[in-house]
């Protein structure tokens, strides 16, 4: 067989390489920072477990705050796309001050909360606008194909980023590691600017335009199953997160540069996840895909407090959940986003993603808040634990639902048409 016959057919065409490539750099620069901006705040600025807790909810809070009025906007705009190339030229500006402030000696926490507050208002301003730019570039018989490919992205940006941030960090600190994500912005908005998807036309404001994103994802079950599954993994999981890097580097003391080796681990499964998981939700079908996923994401991450022995056996136990729970957190996204896509109707698409986003990632500042107050309050390891067996009640919120029991991909739901 041809090598060109090998590679994917989204990829053989050009405006969707462009888009993917773009995301792949860009999500690349997203783990380095993932591992420099924690990390710049404990080794060069001494923050501890409280501050941590404010730095991630600095950096979350804008999912709470503007996904639903970004949403109601990105709907009445006929360029999305220009809009996104703004929000990547934004984030790398940002970034690009972290750096510039350690060198004349005057970071400061202040600055690491208003520019993860910043770099969060704009990320959700691409990520709206990225739903109805996908549903552009892609047929509804690619959606799973097109998902597999860019959470195959995610996976490779997750094995590259953690390794080179590690290896960063170390050699430059982690300031200065910030400049590789502001150079991945700008590659990202590179790429962005030299395609031109035809996009679809920008929705009349009317009566209840604001919340009409809002009312159809409370009222559609299958989405209001989702949304309850993912909230609680996004509360829970912040709650994990935003100790993590204080508990390895620590309690645990492991280095930066293995810290980052765990998290590329993770990446590994994750680019298995991707690989296999469109072929996974196309034999056993939508919902018991999301239903493995998430039971398969929550129950690795219970190795993490378990840790403890030999420091060989505390990395493979750090290797094996994050390993286990990348592979299956692919298989619960591939599933979902080929849901979503095929599911909301167009004239809405910004406004129920910005809906859906304000509701689900609006627990990640409230996770990311509870876990540093509860780290300075319980310790690192009990909060830990918290956090990762609350992670498995979102499979509680799926099994009862009719999207457990669904097999194919839905027809697209008319505007204010509800199961």
């Amino acid at each position: 067989m041809a090598i060109a016959e090998r590679i994917p057919v989204l990829l053989r065409e050009r405006p969707f390489r462009r888009y993917w490539t773009g995301q792949t750099v860009s999500l690349a620069g997203d783990q380095i920072s993932l591992m420099a901006l924690p990390l710049a705040a404990v080794l060069v600025l001494g923050a501890d477990a409280a501050e941590m807790g404010w730095l991630k909810t600095a950096e979350l809070l804008p999912a709470l705050l503007f996904n639903l009025p970004l949403g109601a906007w990105v709907d009445r705009q006929a360029r999305r796309r220009r809009a996104m190339i703004l929000a990547d030229l934004g984030r790398a500006l940002l970034l690009l001050s972290l750096p510039v402030a350690y060198l004349l000696d005057v970071l400061t926490l202040g600055q690491l909360y208003v520019v993860a507050f910043a770099v969060g208002a704009l990320t959700v301003l691409f990520e709206v606008c990225n739903a109805t730019l996908f549903v552009a570039l892609v047929p509804t018989e690619r959606y799973v194909q097109a998902n597999s490919l860019v959470n195959g992205s995610r996976s490779v940006a997750w094995l590259a980023g953690p390794a080179v941030g590690g290896v960063l960090v170390q050699v430059l600190t982690a300031p200065l590691a910030l400049l590789a994500d502001a150079v991945t912005y700008l590659v990202s908005a590179g790429c962005l600017a030299r395609i031109r998807p035809v996009e679809p036309v920008p929705a009349p404001v009317e009566k209840g335009h604001f919340t009409e994103g809002l009312r159809w994802v409370v009222r559609d079950r299958s989405m209001r199953a989702l949304f309850a599954a993912s909230g609680t993994v996004q509360f829970f999981n912040f709650m994990f997160h935003t100790l993590f890097v204080l508990y390895v580097t620590t309690e645990l003391g492991l280095s930066a540069g293995v810290l980052g080796a765990v998290l590329a681990a993770g990446a590994v499964g994750g680019l298995i996840g991707a690989a296999c998981g469109g072929a996974v939700v196309r034999r056993i079908g939508i919902g018991p895909s999301l239903v493995t996923g998430f039971a398969g994401f929550a129950l690795p991450l219970l190795l993490v407090p378990a840790a403890s022995g030999p420091e060989p056996l505390v990395i493979g136990m750090l290797f094996a959940a994050e390993f286990l729970s990348c592979v299956a957190v692919m298989l619960a996204d591939i599933a979902a986003g080929s849901f979503q896509m095929a599911l909301i109707p167009d004239a809405i698409r910004a406004r129920v993603m910005g809906a859906f986003r304000t509701l689900n990632h609006g627990f990640r500042p409230l996770g990311a808040l509870l876990g540093g107050l509860l780290g300075a309050a319980l310790g690192l390891q009990p909060t830990l634990w918290v956090a990762t067996v609350g992670t498995l009640l979102a499979v509680l919120w799926v099994l009862p639902s009719p999207l457990a029991r669904l097999r194919e991909l839905p027809e697209r739901a008319p505007v204010g048409v509800h199961e």
